[in-house]
């Protein structure tokens, strides 16, 4: 077969793919959480697999151990951040209205510092982007919930996705084996090298960002509570949460808690300061500790890669774009990568002869 038809049978693939995911994207979503589920929890039954556990009691007691931790937390946890997330949309254009005002009573001491031209264009901006914060909380709120985030969505997530995981883990192995089976004997050694490539940044985004947003989460909720800031655990669990995006999880959760911060603590400036910290440490963490050991450099994706990624899908599938984004964005890495080292190893790239070099005889 020649690398035309290769490449035009991979866009047809492709192509057939994306289409499959707009048809069927409004029953898509317990499917992508449940596979994602046995993504995750595979390696903890294989571990049970190698202490004499079947595949079948091992999948049983990972899955059955999982739910119940989950629901647990559901029930501490989701009704009183709920009840917080709730309530500080609510009180969002009120804090906004506070901080304006307080801003006016700033104004002479404003402009007596930068000046009144100055002083005026820093108040304007800080209106502006109090009312864009307002109006992306309250975009997301109604996003969400005219995403399918309904009765109906709700059980079939909470019935079906422990289905779908539980028989995608007890059927693994006969998975692997029949993709095994059926990729090109030619290729089969170089396929093999591109599933192990994309597996390892599969796994970087998954297991790796999503236990980073996990910590930052729990981080930034718990601190911000113990701070005794207003709304604490739900805005560290939106920061936390919109961490997968590059600087917007950080810039949502400082903004929110420094507004809120100011309004409730003014004049206690020594509070303000806490709850800066706390997000320096936050930062510190991510970029020093937790994002190079859990994660590292197996993702190598570009932020702006990522953000496009993220906006385009949820943009074509909605939510379950979004939960897609990334880990297709982290593939596409990987088969891009391979089409430039594919490129580079071609006589398009290295010339009749071959001649690596002849590209610096043309300059």
């Amino acid at each position: 077969m020649t690398l035309r038809n290769q490449v035009l049978i991979w866009i047809a693939f492709f192509i057939v793919l994306m289409l499959a995911l707009w048809i069927f994207r409004g029953i898509l979503l317990p499917f992508v959480v449940g596979a994602t589920l046995a993504y995750l929890l595979n390696p903890l039954v294989n571990q049970l697999q190698k202490w004499r556990f079947s595949r079948g009691w091992a999948t049983a007691v990972v899955l059955l151990s999982v739910v119940a931790i989950i629901l647990g937390l559901f029930f501490m946890l989701v009704p009183l951040a709920g009840q917080q997330v709730g309530g500080l949309i609510q009180r969002l254009p009120g804090y906004a209205s506070d901080l304006q005002e307080l801003a006016r009573r700033w104004a002479p001491e404003l402009n007596a510092w930068l000046g009144p031209e100055q002083a005026a264009r820093l108040e304007a901006t800080i209106s502006d982007l109090l009312g864009r914060i307002v109006g992306f909380a309250g975009g997301i709120t109604g996003e969400i919930l005219a995403s399918g985030w309904g009765v109906i969505t709700t059980i079939g997530i909470v019935v079906f996705t422990p289905v779908v995981a539980f028989y995608i883990l007890l059927d693994w192995e006969g998975m692997v084996r029949g993709v095994n089976n059926l990729l090109p004997v030619q290729y089969k050694d170089e396929i093999r090298g591109i599933l192990a490539e994309i597996d390892s940044s599969m796994a970087g985004v998954i297991r790796g960002q999503g236990s980073v947003i996990l910590i930052l989460a729990v981080f930034y909720a718990t601190a911000l509570s113990l701070a005794g800031l207003n709304f604490g655990l739900a805005i560290g669990l939106i920061g936390g949460l919109f961490s997968f995006v590059p600087y917007v999880g950080f810039a949502i959760g400082f903004l929110l808690s420094m507004g809120v911060a100011i309004v409730q603590f003014w004049p206690n400036w020594w509070m303000v300061a806490v709850i800066f910290a706390i997000y320096m440490v936050g930062q510190f963490l991510e970029g020093n500790i937790l994002y190079p050991k859990l994660v590292g450099s197996s993702i190598n994706i570009n932020p702006v890669w990522l953000m496009f990624a993220l906006l385009a899908f949820s943009l074509l599938f909605g939510f379950v774009g979004l939960l897609l984004a990334v880990p297709l964005a982290a593939i596409g890495g990987v088969l891009v990568r391979y089409g430039v080292r594919k490129y580079k190893a071609s006589a398009l790239y290295l010339g009749e002869n071959g001649d690596k070099g002849g590209d610096q005889t043309a300059v």
